[in-house]
């Protein structure tokens, strides 16, 4: 738990973008990065050179460094080489995708691998200097968002994100729960309301009710955690390639540099026609054809066919919602108010399909974009200042289970169950004089096992020989309040019980993740030294220009005097330093020229200013 004296910030990792904020006098604030942008993209990249890029500065070279800039990292994290979401990805994305050493993903840049949890510390890691920039001291305490309906490996992959990128993620909060926080926080409201996320990546829909004395009661959620604004850019780019393939008989996804661009236009066209009817897509020399002729591609697309072209995905969400309000057991007309969460919000059509199904116009009281990272940032100060009257419950968003005879899933925690909790079962043996059960500790909503996640698997042994279903095992789930899930069985006959605390999988070993988590300071410190060296070696190339600017008229002034042809031969050995420790990248000898620098700077100001 953070002390008094501790910061906490609150990150949203977006798919797309992400964002941190903190709590300061009360009032939640997002921090701009450098540039002055309340987002940073969530893109990395590995230049020619070997160094890293993170944010705008990645995606402004994108294009030309296509295969080493990796976006939408998110979508993998966590995830199995096996699942349909990784093959998709590896066919449509412009880096390259290879399976890692425990059957996790791995992403080749310059001929290294990187896990997915590695790349996403990245990103974690400058939100963390963001943090401090502006701060003006370290901070090492966050929560950090993910979606609702993340599985506990994503969510396991998450935590040790932040790790790598050194932080103590003292919290992992659900997005759409974070934006209610950020609605409800400082208001005193009673509500029911819906939180439609609708992001780059994901799409999460959430029902909570906001009780007047600050408590935050999640009563259902689910999502689809490979459904979001990279989807319907997809569309936009199979339009694209399907129309130059008509005309040149060329396919654009055989080249990466081309992906890319596609890519960038089709986000660009997307995001225009929330505000415009139609626009232009205008990419020159996309490609070379076979008799080496530079060919262009140019359509105009309007906001009719966007729709047409994405209706199945919004179609989708509503689905979700649907069923979502089922599980709540509410009614339409018991949703209060309706949060729009997620820059594809923006979209008219969303907003329409969103009004449609829950009858009444969608609140504008949330930033769409900002919203989770303030959010996330009032949970740490929740869980920073215990005076604060602020009680979260959420839910689990899967069902957790047991794998039975026959490959079926046996529920014992149903979806959507407040935590923290625990539920029971009686189960007994399904083979005559069977001494021992393995309990397969699954995770997902699929009768058959198979269909769902594996969370981890123990074996109860020392049961009394008998015929089938005459020994009795209790089973038992417990779910903390930090989400970690605890499973007994216990032979009911002699009390002989065996356990496991379920740890869900990120695909690392610890000793990878200690191994990445030195790799990242390393790299933020070497990162540190760059940029100091860079201020130090801007301010004195400042003090150079001045000074020479001044010379001329110094020389005139003092030529003269025994005393002023000294100051002027001093004045040109300090120059003359300077640009040697500057050219040696000498950080120390650039500082200690900078003081030099700026007395001989005051001194020639001083004579030109009496002379004049």
């Amino acid at each position: 738990m953070a002390t008094s004296s501790e910061r906490v910030i609150g990150i949203d990792l977006g798919t797309t973008n992400s964002c941190v904020a903190i709590v300061e006098n009360g009032v939640p604030t997002v921090i701009p990065n450098r540039g002055g942008y309340k987002t940073t993209p969530s893109m990395i990249a590995v230049t020619e050179a070997g160094k890293r890029l993170v944010g705008h500065i990645a995606k402004r070279q994108a294009i030309t460094n296509a295969e080493n800039t990796v976006y939408a990292a998110k979508r993998l994290i966590g995830r199995k080489w096996s699942s349909p979401q990784v093959r998709n990805a590896v066919a449509t994305s412009s880096y390259r995708i290879v399976e890692g050493p425990h059957q996790d993903v791995r992403i080749v840049l310059r001929e290294k691998e990187y896990s997915v949890a590695e790349i996403s510390a990245m990103v974690l890691q400058e939100m963390k200097v963001i943090a401090e920039d502006y701060l003006g001291e370290p901070v090492t305490k966050a929560v950090i968002t993910v979606p609702a309906y993340f599985n506990d490996n994503q969510r396991k992959a998450t935590k040790d994100a932040g790790e790598i990128a050194g932080l103590d993620v003292i919290r992992i909060i659900n997005e759409p729960t974070a934006a209610a926080l950020s609605y409800g926080y400082g208001r005193n409201i009673e509500k029911i309301v819906a939180v439609y996320d609708f992001g780059g990546g994901t799409f999460d829909i959430s029902i909570l009710e906001i009780g007047g004395n600050g408590v935050f009661k999640v009563i259902a959620t689910a999502g689809d955690t490979f459904l979001g604004g990279e989807d319907v850019d997809a569309r936009i780019i199979d339009w694209l390639v399907q129309g130059f393939r008509e005309e040149h008989n060329i396919d654009l996804r055989q080249d990466r540099m081309a992906l890319q661009r596609l890519k960038d236009a089709a986000e660009k066209a997307k995001c225009e026609l929330s505000s415009v009817r139609e626009t232009e897509v205008n990419l020159p020399f996309i490609i070379s054809s076979g008799r080496n002729e530079a060919l262009h591609l140019q359509r105009s697309i309007d906001r009719q066919t966007l729709e047409e072209l994405s209706a199945d995905l919004i179609e989708r969400t509503v689905d979700i919602c649907r069923q979502t309000l089922e599980d709540a057991r509410l009614d339409k007309d018991e949703i209060e108010e309706v949060l729009l969460v997620g820059g594809m919000t923006r979209t008219p059509k969303i907003q329409m399909a969103v009004q449609g199904f829950f009858e009444r116009e969608p609140s504008k009281g949330v930033h769409p974009d900002e919203c989770v990272a303030l959010g996330a940032a009032v949970q740490g100060m929740a869980l920073l200042d215990q005076s604060q009257q602020m009680i979260l419950l959420d839910v689990t968003p899967h069902a957790l289970g047991i794998m039975t005879q026959g490959g079926y899933f046996e529920e014992l925690i149903p979806q959507n169950t407040t935590v923290p909790t625990h539920r029971q079962k009686i189960f007994t043996t399904s083979r005559d004089n069977q001494t021992a059960v393995k309990i397969l500790v699954m995770q997902g909503e699929s009768e058959r096992a198979d269909e769902n996640e594996l969370l981890g698997e123990f074996i109860l042994t020392g049961l009394r020989r008998a015929p089938k279903g005459q020994v009795e095992i209790e089973v038992t789930f417990e779910i903390n309040a930090d989400g970690i899930v605890s499973v007994r069985a216990k032979d009911l006959e002699t009390a002989k019980e065996q356990s496991i605390d379920v740890t869900a999988s990120s695909g690392l070993t610890r000793d990878e993740v200690q191994k990445m988590v030195s790799s990242a300071k390393d790299q933020l410190v070497e990162r540190r030294s760059t940029e100091e060296f860079e201020a130090a070696k801007q301010e004195a190339e400042r003090l150079v220009g001045e000074i020479e600017r001044l010379f001329p008229q110094v020389e005139q002034i003092v030529a003269s005097s025994d005393f002023g042809r000294d100051a002027i031969e001093k004045a040109r050995a300090i120059l003359e330093k300077a640009r040697n420790a500057v050219k040696r990248h000498d950080l120390v000898a650039v500082k200690e020229q900078v003081e030099g620098l700026s007395r001989t700077h005051r001194m020639f100001r001083g004579v030109v200013a009496k002379k004049n």
